[in-house]
């Protein structure tokens, strides 16, 4: 049977000269190929190759030796500057719908895309005394070694539709990787994001459809939670798959600092998108509150001054009910995505008073940005 090439990674012509002198070194034959060699005017990266039978061997090799690990200043030196988005996947349907929001805003926005798996290894002998840890290891090391091959499968099989889709144009040709992580998907997640500082996660969930139970265990909730890098959780029904198809954001207000901070995030996260349309938008619990309208009069009279050339407009909600008013505000002004503020929170207040944005996560099928001011 032919041994076919696969897609190790897409990195820059630099970055793939050093995978391939360090897999060389362990006689994995490599070809460095462009991404498209008929159109030049794609994102630059070229595509690393190795036949099929030594990917088990590669990936060893790259993540036992940190390759491209971004806390440290060598990778920064032969890194190219450009932004980073990190699509943390399950290999769900979601998480593709995610991965193709992230790569055709990386085409807006000249960045590249980390995808990343984190999986749970079940067996923990270390936590054992010695005499039985060597007994559990005997006896479940086989077993997790099909763990980590199956997970090993899953993601070339990911990146193999990536490629196809890429082949085919429904994906732009931008500069993508991948890095597996063993441990719990939310610490993982933070921790990457803080050696690997990307300007954006991208991650997929379920939506409204989702059952109460999973309030607490939501890994995406949880990384809201934890990271201050900006967010988008696009649910399952996401009607769309590009970021240029949003004209019409909501922007949560509390008239808070904070907001003021979040809100210029989001609009350098926008601008390369032309004329959308900003709503500013209070909720307020206090019908009537006077207070209320003189914080938004100068909420106004800010904006004005600060972003003269953006189509914002001012929204103040009263009501008793603030999930049911949301819910009717996004479907009668034709919201597209809510964009909110949120504030690091340590476990007990994410147990027992959930955020905003972890309670909209849950409950509505539109896409989230969650900023950290």
């Amino acid at each position: 049977m032919e041994d076919k090439l696969v897609t190790l990674a897409i990195h820059t012509n630099e970055k793939a000269r050093i995978l391939k002198k360090v897999l060389a070194s362990e006689n994995i034959e490599v070809q460095i190929n462009d991404i498209d060699a008929e159109n030049p005017d794609v994102a630059p990266g070229v595509r690393i190759r190795i036949k099929e039978s030594d990917l088990p061997r590669a990936l060893n090799v790259v993540e036992s030796r940190h390759l491209f690990s971004y806390d440290e200043d060598e990778t920064y030196r032969t890194d190219d500057g450009r932004r980073r988005i990190l699509v943390p996947v399950d290999f769900s349907a979601y998480s593709m719908k995610a991965c193709r929001i992230a790569f055709n805003l990386a085409r807006e926005l000249n960045a590249k895309v980390k995808i990343m798996h984190v999986y749970f290894n079940p067996y923990y002998p270390t936590a054992l005394p010695m005499a039985e840890a060597f007994a559990y290891q005997g006896k479940e090391e086989k077993e997790f070694q099909n763990i980590i091959e199956k997970v090993k499968e899953n993601i070339q099989k990911l990146c193999n539709t990536i490629d196809k889709k890429i082949s085919d144009g429904e994906f732009p040709a931008v500069n993508y990787s991948y890095v597996l992580r063993e441990g719990l998907p939310e610490e993982e997640i933070v921790t990457f994001t803080k050696e690997y500082k990307p300007a954006l996660i991208l991650m997929g969930t379920r939506g409204k459809d989702q059952k109460d139970a999973d309030l607490i265990g939501s890994v995406t909730a949880e990384v809201i939670e934890m990271t201050h890098v900006p967010l988008i959780a696009i649910p399952e029904n996401t009607p769309f798959t590009d970021m240029t198809e949003v004209k019409h954001i909501a922007f949560l207000t509390n008239f808070s600092q904070r907001d003021l901070i979040s809100f210029d995030l989001l609009a350098r996260l926008f601008e390369p998108f032309g004329d959308i349309r900003i709503s500013i938008t209070h909720i307020s619990q206090k019908k009537g509150d006077q207070w209320d309208e003189i914080k938004l009069a100068g909420i106004k009279s800010y904006f004005s001054r600060q972003y003269p050339g953006l189509n914002l407009d001012y929204k103040l909600i009263d009501t008793n009910d603030m999930l049911k008013s949301l819910d009717e505000y996004i479907k009668d002004d034709g919201i597209q995505v809510l964009a909110l503020t949120t504030s690091k929170r340590n476990v007990f207040a994410r147990m027992f008073s959930p955020s905003i944005s972890r309670k909209m996560l849950f409950h509505s099928d539109t896409p989230l940005l969650v900023l950290r001011g």
